[in-house]
């Protein structure tokens, strides 16, 4: 009789991947990376156990959106004060945050609860060309 294999987190083989958003769409990239985050490029996945690999996305401040998207899409947060909801657009958070433009696109698209923040701690994002984890000798990944 077979056995499902099962893989032990600390057993996983995770690679470093980094990924050039110049050019590219917000929404595809963010799944893509998402889904490498989780681990689903792998045979081994397993939707309970954090199997993903590493992801530095880099040229954030590249990335294209579609249709009237900078302008319509509003980003909005809270003071916990009374009337202290404050809205910025995408263009502006492109302007000022690009990394977070990226990054909160991913965060959405990953399980919500631990198991989600600890996939989402092993994105990395800049807006500029450079990053700093050479010393771990990323591979280009292209979707």
């Amino acid at each position: 009789m077979n056995t499902t294999y099962m893989p032990n987190p600390s057993k996983v083989e995770r690679k470093w991947y980094v990924v050039d958003a110049d050019g590219q769409t917000l929404g595809r990239l963010a799944s893509n990376v998402a889904n490498v985050l989780r681990g689903k490029n792998k045979p081994i996945f397993t939707p309970h156990e954090d199997c993903g690999d590493y992801v530095i996305v880099v040229n954030a401040e590249k990335i294209k959106v579609t249709g009237k998207k900078l302008d319509a899409k509003h980003y909005y947060h809270h003071s916990d004060f009374v009337g202290g909801l404050s809205d910025t657009t995408l263009r502006e958070m492109i302007a000022k945050h690009p990394d977070r433009v990226i990054e909160n696109a991913v965060k959405g698209m990953l399980p919500k609860g631990a198991l989600g923040n600890q996939m989402y701690k092993k994105l990395f994002v800049y807006a500029g060309p450079d990053h700093k984890h050479a010393a771990q000798k990323p591979e280009q990944l292209t979707f």
